[in-house]
């Protein structure tokens, strides 16, 4: 199930909020300016392709495109078979930030995504049917757990803008990893 942590920094070993509503995660994020929804999934085949599922989801990516200006869409799939899981993993495990929104959907499966306001780090497993968009220049890391299963879209106003550029904080190492908090979720 979708569910939101807030954590302070101070006290990173347990959150002081948890929630499941999604109407109160919504709120509670977008006091931040972090968008989130949960849209309808469609039921899609196990080896769907990437062109099947962009077209699958044609109409909601083209009103984001037209609402928000995004430029391009595609598609990010992990599994717990892929060899590099370990290296995809550690590659987003440090807080970053990015030139351009963050912008995911979950047609399948579940990551967490850890956003970090000030002295407080919002940790957001998002779950099949889950939309986030994380504002540029948020400082935030996502942890897709040791046993990777999801499967994404992407929209890029600018693919190149979305390069990782890393805070060399701390702070991610300091926090419950995915394997705590989805087993807590879960």
């Amino acid at each position: 199930m979708t569910t939101l942590s807030i954590f302070d920094q101070s006290a990173p070993e347990s959150p002081r909020v948890v929630t499941e509503d999604a109407g109160k995660i919504a709120n509670l994020l977008a006091e931040h300016s972090v968008r989130f929804e949960q849209w309808s999934t469609r039921e899609l085949p196990v080896d769907a392709s990437s062109d099947d599922i962009l077209e699958a989801y044609a109409e909601e990516i083209q009103a984001l495109k037209d609402e928000c200006g995004f430029q391009a869409a595609d598609v990010i799939s992990l599994n717990p078979d892929n060899p590099q899981k370990e290296a995809f993993r550690k590659k987003f495990l440090d807080e970053h930030v990015h030139s351009e929104d963050e912008v995911r959907f979950f047609v399948r499966g579940q990551g967490l995504f850890y956003l970090h306001f000030g002295d407080q780090v919002y940790a957001v497993m998002c779950q099949k049917n889950d939309l986030i968009s994380v504002p540029d220049g948020t400082r935030h890391w996502f942890d897709m757990g040791p046993e990777p299963a999801f499967t994404c879209i992407r929209l890029f106003t600018n693919p190149e803008g979305w390069v990782a550029d890393f805070t060399g904080e701390d702070i991610a190492s300091r926090l419950p990893r995915y394997e705590r908090l989805a087993g807590a979720a879960g």
